[in-house]
């Protein structure tokens, strides 16, 4: 079997602050998260940085929610009946 999955991913900016929503639907699962970044008003605006930082913990907390999702999915499948 091969599939492709999407995760979509929206990115907010203004001066200083970079926030992320990052969607991901599965097998009939749906998981959603946010990613902030905060720039340091005395450092130069560099957006591609905060952007970089908030998707990478926007992704991160992705990957826990949908390991989450497996260890209870496993913990109901050896669960006795």
């Amino acid at each position: 079997m091969e599939m492709d999955v999407k995760v979509d991913i929206h990115i907010w900016e203004d001066a200083t602050d970079t926030v992320v929503r990052a969607e991901l639907f599965l097998r009939g699962d749906h998981f959603e998260t946010m990613g902030k970044a905060r720039r340091n008003p005395e450092d130069r605006p560099v957006p591609v940085i905060g952007e970089e930082i908030a998707v990478a913990r926007a992704l991160g907390s992705l990957a826990l929610q949908v390991m989450e999702s497996a260890n209870h999915k496993i913990q109901d499948f050896f669960e006795p009946a």
